[in-house]
């Protein structure tokens, strides 16, 4: 299966790596429960040895231990006494650390590079956006220019005294996950791109893996682990970008396919008699309702393609059209009527298909959303099979333009608390008592 993002509560797609029925080892054992105990105080908060064991149905013997160890790779933290009402002394709170670990997203995409990092706790550590002409530029210029953004952030990081636990970086294409190529990705230009093998020399970011995948699967685990859809266990994310991409998560899980390639919505044909596609073909979805066929509509003179030698970021288009429609340009709201219509009419496709109880719009669709939303929940209502079409909703994401890049650190994220042993252990020494700088190479256990 070349597929595999998600895990814990997002679902993961992948196996564990045994076959069924295969005795676990010890070091398998002990990897799941550091992550029972890693992943129950990030998800419930501070708590004593004692009833982490309770809850997680451990014994104490054994959560002592594996707490001993998550403490020595930086995951975890004591807070202080943690006072319950119980007669004697109070034990010790637990918290979770993973201050000094961190996970780092990169975006590209047509019109700019984003990044995105946290640590382990989900701080935001770094969030920039920077316009880039990825499309004019071919995917070596580019590649260069990722590496560039990696460079600088690697080193911010390294600043802040975190060390980095992995890279996943989002791209808008078709992806085989299981080797970082990017197999398709046609508003790029990209075709048998070697992404990961690119960006993984020893002068970008050593020694730290990196992983791609698609930016609207990506955007959508961001929208369903903290979004305005969290938790929603069938929704469906549309990027809005130039190009339109769809993440689905259906009962808690993200959907791949045999391929990995599900979700590519923005291909689906919806005007035999259309405009001609990026991808090649005729009367594709986003060539309604992309950014590019908005800006087509409103701004001729300054549309896609049309080079002025002046890169452009989203949000500086959408504060033209803005303009233009707050100065009394008719074609703008006409433009984006439009565009609702056929929102509408291609999220009826998606609706019949994969019942979701919302369909979360990105990128450029939620910055217009107040205008677009009506028409296009008429028209769903129009259009679509009455019940699932009436129980589903249109909802703006408030993550913006940077859905892919969180959700791209989310991924790290999840990676570490499903198994915290490929965070080294920090090597305690009289000149370092605090083993922060030292690490330990990650599955080895100190001798003493």
């Amino acid at each position: 299966m070349r597929h595999g993002q998600g895990g814990g509560r997002n679902g993961d797609p992948r196996g564990s790596g045994r076959s069924a029925g295969a005795p676990a080892d010890q070091a398998t054992v002990r990897r799941s429960n550091l992550s029972l105990v890693l992943r129950h105080v990030s998800e419930h908060g501070s708590r004593s040895r004692s009833l982490v064991a309770a809850e997680t149905g451990l014994n104490k013997t054994t959560v002592t231990s594996l707490v001993g160890e998550l403490v020595a790779r930086g995951l975890i933290k004591e807070i202080g006494p943690q006072h319950a009402g119980a007669v004697g002394r109070p034990g010790l709170a637990l918290a979770l650390d993973g201050s000094g670990v961190g996970a780092l997203g990169i975006e590209v995409n047509v019109d700019y590079i984003a990044a995105f990092a946290t640590d382990v706790a989900n701080r935001v550590l770094i969030d920039r956006r920077v316009g880039f002409d990825a499309m004019g530029s071919g995917p070596d210029r580019s590649l260069d220019e990722l590496a560039g953004t990696i460079r600088e952030a690697v080193s911010d990081l390294a600043a802040f005294g975190v060390t980095l636990a992995g890279i996943t970086v989002a791209v808008p294409g078709l992806i085989d996950t299981s080797t970082g190529t990017v197999e398709v990705a046609p508003n790029l230009g990209w075709y048998g791109v070697p992404v990961a093998e690119r960006l993984s020399a020893p002068d970008i970011a050593p020694d730290v893996p990196i992983t791609v995948d698609n930016d609207a699967n990506l955007a959508a685990l961001a929208e369903f682990t903290t979004g305005v859809a969290t938790g929603t266990p069938d929704l469906v994310y549309l990027t809005g970008e130039v190009g339109v991409g769809g993440g689905v998560i259906a009962g808690g899980r993200l959907l791949g396919g045999a391929d990995g390639f599900a979700g590519e919505v923005g291909h689906v044909m919806v005007d035999p008699s259309g405009e001609r596609c990026g991808c090649g073909r005729i009367g594709c979805w986003e060539t309604k309702v992309g950014l590019a066929a908005l800006v087509r509509m409103v701004t001729p003179e300054r549309a896609y393609g049309v080079g002025d030698g002046v890169v452009r970021d989203p949000e500086e288009r959408l504060a033209e059209i803005e303009l233009r429609q707050a100065a009394g340009d008719r074609r703008v709201g006409e433009a984006i009527t439009e565009v609702g219509r056929w929102l509408g009419r291609g999220s009826t496709t998606l609706v019949n298909l994969f019942n979701p109880r919302v369909i979360v719009l990105g990128g450029y669709f939620a910055r217009l959303a107040r205008q677009i939303i009506p028409v296009a929940q008429a028209e769903l209502a129009r259009l679509g099979v009455a019940g699932s079409a009436a129980r589903c909703s249109f909802v703006a994401s408030d993550l913006g333009f940077g859905a892919a890049s969180r959700g791209a650190a989310g991924v790290v994220v999840e990676r570490v608390l499903s198994d915290p042993t490929i965070i080294g252990i920090r090597r305690i020494t009289p000149s370092n008592p605090e083993g922060d700088a030292d690490r330990m190479p990650p599955n080895v256990l100190p001798l003493n």
